[in-house]
């Protein structure tokens, strides 16, 4: 009798245990919808990284080290410094997908790309996805306001993402259009214009490494496969899929930018996306941060337009041969300089009429990052992002 007693205790407790793990298991399908068709592409499972391969490459300095004296390169001490990738021992993690090698590739001409940089080293390692709110921001207003264009996210320093728990990447997964992708920044540039200049090593003297990096991408990405590149310190406010196939647009009268862009796979986007690879390679500086991107479009668009005047060609496609420029009220309507009228509730009434016709605007990144903005602010930019990428606004937490 007491055997039978102890049978029915351990089968009672093997099926409170099958229940709870099988609600578990639909529980975190349902929260990752996406997640199947990410891992069947994979040849890695999803587990978390072992801690010795993190540090593998840290145990033989010695020979990382004496690698790159042979090749010259002296401006790895460039690069910024890193926390030590403890993530990985904490969390489960699933490796990104390689854009080159992944089933779903981008469709040429009718992608949206953005580029993400900023733990990019030229020793590749191991590394998270760490996306900020405002960055999601962009990500998810792109994908909404455009079903019908698969927005791509490219990670040149980013190898894994989290497998779950965080919650910009849960919002993300809402949208079966985003696709989140590594790149090899040697592999992805083989067989471009640029690739020869890359390998001397010259990109990596750069005192504003992350940027140039993301200055080169941009040009090289749209080399490849045209389509529409975007800033991560954006704001769709619009379907984009009927603007014209080859844009730009201004900053100012005197000099363009590079923040939104899209040139056709062949024809007159692929020869000026070859011209601004040429001209990055022709004019590259490693010590200012605006000579690689705004002014390789501004020096490409005056040869393709034939003028020094960039006032001339605003808004006037045929003085151009067919690339648009567009005027800044289409990007840039409110300028760097008054980057705070996104934050400041005085501001909030002018700065909304001022963008209410931009398709896209741009929140400058590059001197907005530092300020901590709390989602219940009533701003210009806690009101868009309500709007325009919801998901990831209620995923944000007290800032945004």
């Amino acid at each position: 009798m007491k055997v039978s007693r102890t049978l029915i205790v351990v089968g009672s407790l093997l099926l409170i245990i099958s229940i709870v793990l099988t609600y578990k298991w639909i529980s975190y399908n349902h929260a990752y919808p996406n997640e199947q068709t990410e891992l069947t592409n994979s040849t890695k499972k999803a587990n978390p990284l072992p801690k010795n391969s993190i540090d593998s490459k840290a145990k033989n300095k010695n020979h990382v080290q004496n690698s790159l004296a042979k090749k010259a390169v002296k401006s790895v001490a460039n690069q910024p410094k890193f926390k030590s990738d403890k993530l990985f021992k904490r969390i489960p993690v699933i490796p990104l997908l390689d854009v080159l090698k992944s089933k779903k590739q981008p469709s040429r001409g009718q992608s949206i790309f953005f580029h993400e940089t900023t733990n990019f080293r030229r020793i590749e390692k191991n590394a998270v996805v760490q996306l900020t709110a405002r960055e999601a921001c962009a990500i998810e207003s792109a994908a909404l306001h455009n079903p019908g264009l698969t927005v791509f996210v490219l990670f040149a320093g980013a190898t894994h993402r989290p497998l779950r728990g965080d919650p910009l990447i849960r919002a993300l997964h809402n949208y079966k259009n985003i696709r989140l992708r590594n790149l090899n920044l040697w592999r992805y540039a083989a067989g471009t214009p640029i690739a020869k200049w890359l390998k001397s090593g010259k990109l990596f003297k750069s005192k504003f490494l992350f940027p140039h990096v993301s200055d080169l991408l941009r040009y090289v990405t749209l080399y490849k496969y045209g389509g529409l590149y975007l800033d991560l310190d954006v704001v769709v406010q619009q379907n984009l899929e009927k603007l014209p196939p080859n844009f730009t647009g201004a900053e100012s009268n005197i000099s363009l930018a590079c923040g939104v862009m899209k040139m056709s796979p062949g024809g007159l986007g692929h020869k000026i996306a070859t011209m601004c690879l040429r001209d990055l390679e022709a004019n590259y500086n490693a010590n200012k941060w605006g000579t690689n991107g705004p002014g390789v479009i501004t020096r490409v668009a005056k040869k393709q337009c034939n003028t020094d005047n960039i006032k001339s060609v605003i808004n006037n496609p045929k003085h151009c041969n067919g690339f648009q420029i567009f005027d800044a009220n289409a990007f840039y309507a409110i300028s760097w300089r008054q980057w705070k009228y996104f934050f400041e509730p005085n501001r909030l009434n002018v700065t909304m009429k001022r963008i209410s016709k931009s398709p896209v605007i741009h929140v400058w990144n590059k001197f907005s990052k530092g300020w901590k903005l709390k989602t219940k602010t009533n701003c210009a930019y806690t009101k868009l992002a309500k709007t325009h990428c919801p998901r990831s606004f209620a995923a944000a937490g007290e800032y945004f």
